[in-house]
């Protein structure tokens, strides 16, 4: 689905293929669910996340990750030391289908890891502590008793953050987002697109045209959102089991790592670079609450 954006004319605008353009693929780690359907505080208990991660892959060859990743899938399906692999059945609709981190196989896994450090792909990422963001809702609620927090509203904050300076140097942007279910949030995500780029041009003072083409996609009509769900899932180890050699290992792909809650040093929290690379020793001194 093509999206008009600030300065963009819709599906009748222009061919978006002839412009200068920048291919963003965007998908989550754990959910922002805080709370069960009566109200119930969910955050440490089992089987909640204790973090809300949203990435993103900007691939300078999408088709190259693509093919990559299909050439892979086939040589796996083809190969006899994986028959018989529950996840690799294609009535399963698993590996058979798409590579996902959570459901490959640790052979599959460290495969697909191979294939992408091979790729160029920048990836971006903003971590948000669930404990944190519970703490902020129950102060709002004291302040305002008809507030009622929705999951939404984190992932769309999230969105604000991680597009804030990224959608202001080329002509047009493609915006892959990872689909949940059978909702479609293009509204609420151009919504949050549009406030992430007045807010660039607020404190820049830079306005620029540019087209977005938003697109909602299943990762098994995307492949390079699976690219993306195996960076966000090398992260999520990190964060949530204390794992570090799988993002080491992809670390070279990384630009950007933005931990909102960790406030030692700033009230915006901590970037996280080449020149300041995430460990687990660095989230050990991270003060929880």
């Amino acid at each position: 689905m093509s999206v008009g954006g600030v300065g963009g004319r819709g599906t009748d605008g222009p061919d978006l293929s002839t412009r200068s353009r920048c291919c963003y693929y965007v998908d989550e780690a754990g959910d922002g669910t805080l709370f069960d359907r009566k109200g119930r505080v969910l955050v440490g208990t089992k089987g909640c996340s204790r973090y809300f991660i949203l990435g993103l892959a900007e691939i300078s060859d999408p088709d190259a990750v693509a093919r990559s990743l299909s050439d892979l899938r086939s040589s796996l399906l083809a190969d006899p030391y994986y028959k018989g692999v529950p996840s690799l059945r294609p009535e399963r609709l698993k590996t058979a289908e798409a590579f996902h981190a959570t459901d490959d196989i640790p052979e599959v896994r460290e495969r697909v890891f191979r294939v992408l450090s091979e790729q160029q792909i920048r990836f971006f990422a903003v971590v948000r502590g669930k404990r944190r963001v519970l703490e902020y809702v129950r102060q709002r609620n004291e302040r305002d008793s008809v507030y009622r927090y929705h999951p939404n509203e984190l992932y769309e904050h999230m969105v604000r953050r991680l597009f804030r300076d990224r959608l202001h140097q080329e002509e047009t942007y493609l915006i892959c987002f990872a689909r949940r279910g059978k909702s479609d949030r293009t509204e609420a995500l151009m919504s949050a697109l549009g406030a992430a780029r007045q807010r660039f041009a607020t404190r820049f003072g830079v306005t620029r045209e540019v087209a977005l083409d938003v697109r909602p996609r299943y990762s098994r009509e995307e492949l390079c959102l699976q690219a993306v769900d195996y960076l966000l899932w090398a992260l999520q180890r990190l964060y949530e089991k204390g794992e570090e050699r799988f993002l080491a290992f992809v670390w070279p792909h990384v630009r950007l790592i933005h931990d909102v809650d960790d406030t030692r040093e700033t009230d915006y929290g901590v970037y996280y670079t080449k020149k300041r690379p995430l460990s687990l020793a660095a989230l050990k001194e991270k003060p929880e609450i």
